[in-house]
């Protein structure tokens, strides 16, 4: 009696061992195909939204919101099949919810900012930002809880969306045309009339510059040692930096051949023989 007892019991143990092992066959095949759709899915997706020209910054918020979404449901599937009841997974994710709401108030505070940046829109993919803190980047991505920026040094910075929307944000490409004030010295009794006229001409020649609004050049100031002219002048965004650097160059290569001299900070100093 008791040896079959003990065949019974080994027996149900088997089956349940079977049975089990199947079942964590079934969800490791479930984990494995279910994680390589969501990747086909996410791509093809993305692929379609970049033949629709979909706004890059939408497109890369959604994907990962998407592909987030996704992972979760394919392991409440793997659970299922493990045996856990869905009324059990439900009420776990409940609590979980609470407490990891409790816990990461912050992460859920970025969450919403990367809603109120796709809504607002004070930036976008591919945008030269400015953030509060002085960091300054390309904008490469906007995910969920983060935006990817890319430093001009090739630095790649992860900023939490909720101190992006609630910081003040400089945007460099949303003015499609900049001016550039540059500040240059010439000596006391150079002619400020043949600077003005040497000045303009550069900037005639140089076809970033634009023609509307006019440049200005003025006597700004008389500083200790120089005559100080202002040059204001407009060009687009993406020709800010180069313009700027050939003009200065223009100026320092050419003043010179016109007698028109940089000053810099002297001290004369007289002795008096007693």
């Amino acid at each position: 009696m008791q040896n079959l007892t003990l065949d019974s019991l080994v027996r149900t143990f088997g089956q349940l061992v079977a049975d089990f092992g199947m079942k964590l066959v079934a969800a490791l095949v479930i984990w494995i195909v279910g994680f390589w759709i969501v990747k086909k899915i996410i791509a093809s997706i993305t692929y379609a939204m970049k033949l629709h020209n979909v706004e890059p910054s939408l497109a890369s918020f959604s994907m990962s919101f998407l592909s987030i979404t996704l992972k979760i449901f394919v392991i409440i599937i793997v659970l299922t099949t493990l045996g856990v009841q869905m009324t059990s997974i439900v009420a776990v994710l409940g609590a979980a919810s609470l407490a990891v709401g409790m816990a990461l108030s912050g992460t859920l505070q970025n969450f919403a900012g990367g809603v109120v940046i796709l809504l607002f829109k004070p930036f976008k993919v591919g945008d030269t930002i400015i953030t509060a803190d002085g960091k300054i980047g390309v904008v490469q991505k906007i995910m969920i809880f983060t935006t990817q920026i890319n430093t001009f040094d090739n630095q790649i910075l992860f900023l939490p969306n909720g101190a992006l929307s609630n910081g003040v944000i400089t945007n460099l490409s949303m003015g499609k045309n900049r001016r550039t004030d540059l500040e240059v010295g010439i000596s006391y009794g150079d002619n400020v009339e043949n600077a003005r006229k040497l000045v303009m001409k550069i900037l005639s020649a140089d076809k970033r510059v634009l023609k509307k609004p006019e440049p200005i050049i003025m006597l700004s100031d008389l500083g200790d040692s120089a005559v100080v002219l202002t040059i204001r002048y407009w060009t687009k965004y993406e020709d800010l930096y180069p313009a700027k650097a050939d003009i200065l160059e223009q100026i320092y290569t050419q003043f010179p051949k016109h007698k028109l001299n940089f000053p810099f900070p002297q001290m004369d100093v007289h002795v008096k023989k007693n």
